[in-house]
């Protein structure tokens, strides 16, 4: 395969757009000579002939024309590339990959990124969600960008950031009777509980909260989704406790009741990226968008 070489490219339909190698040169702000070693280089990378004399005229040959018909094409997408590539420098387009978990997704991130979109339409900042094992290894393997995670984390090859603390509250249905604060691991035993499913960062905080207790808990639900969990507990078939986050604008419209607990219970969210990973401008921006959020 033949690469062509973009400046002899130019140079060649300069030369045939003007008619003459010293208005080529001329245009281009070189010596007849130099436009003469460009087409020969050209020439001889093709091994065609390109361009021919007749009389004291030149054009370009069969080739030639065959060429000069895809120079313009050529020219249009090299240009398109560095227009794309100017916004790239100016730090407004590009592609971001967050990954984080299906909560913070619904009830953190929204708000932030309808203001990155508005802000920087060139700028396509991409959410998938899953749970912190897996999000974390994407980050190590390149995959994401960066990670907005649930504390504890762990990785070599990661730089783990915390970003702000998100309070656990007690959720029951607004017609449950009998609820009366403090509410403590103790309090709460006895009644049905729907919970996130095992295994997962916030399961594990909430199973701490009780054992620092003393108490195993065995829920009714095990649920991979806050907002099913929403769902069950305002059908009246038992409590939850969530993240306030997932239930600070509409626990009213849904008909939640929400309670704080004693002791208090608490996660950190943090920001994860690769210890090596270039932070670009569009990437710096996204992140400052996010450390904004803890404010």
């Amino acid at each position: 395969m033949h690469r062509l070489n973009l400046i002899h490219l130019h140079t060649f339909a300069q030369v045939i757009r003007h008619g003459s190698f010293s208005a080529a040169a001329e245009r281009l702000g070189l010596t007849q000579p130099a436009v003469s070693l460009h087409i020969r280089q050209l020439e001889a990378r093709l091994n065609l002939r390109l361009i021919e004399r007749v009389g004291k005229r030149i054009k370009p040959t069969s080739a030639g024309d065959t060429l000069l018909d895809h120079a313009g094409r050529i020219d249009a997408v090299v240009e398109e590339a560095l227009l794309e590539l100017a916004h790239h420098a100016a730090g407004i387009a590009g592609q971001v990959a967050i990954g984080t978990g299906a909560t913070t997704c619904i009830h953190l991130l929204p708000p932030m990124l309808q203001n990155l979109r508005h802000h920087f339409p060139d700028l396509d900042v991409r959410v998938s969600t899953g749970n912190t094992d897996a999000i974390l290894r994407a980050v190590e393997e390149n995959r994401l960008d960066l990670a907005l995670v649930t504390l504890p984390a762990a990785g070599r090859s990661l730089s783990i950031s915390p970003l702000l603390a998100d309070e656990f509250v007690a959720i029951f249905s607004a017609e449950a009777p009998g609820i009366h604060p403090p509410l403590t691991p103790t309090s709460l035993e006895r009644l049905p509980l729907v919970v996130f499913e095992a295994g997962s960062s916030t399961r594990l905080l909430i199973d701490e909260w009780y054992l620092q207790a003393g108490l195993r808990v065995k829920p009714i639900m095990e649920l991979g989704s806050v907002e099913a969990i929403k769902e069950m507990v305002a059908a009246g078939l038992g409590y939850s406790i969530v993240p306030r986050m997932s239930v600070a604008a509409e626990h009213h419209r849904r008909g939640l009741r929400v309670e704080t607990l004693t002791p208090p219970l608490s996660r950190t969210l943090a920001l994860v990226l690769r210890q090596d990973k270039p932070v670009n401008k569009a990437l710096r921006q996204v992140l400052e968008a996010l450390q904004a959020l803890a404010h």
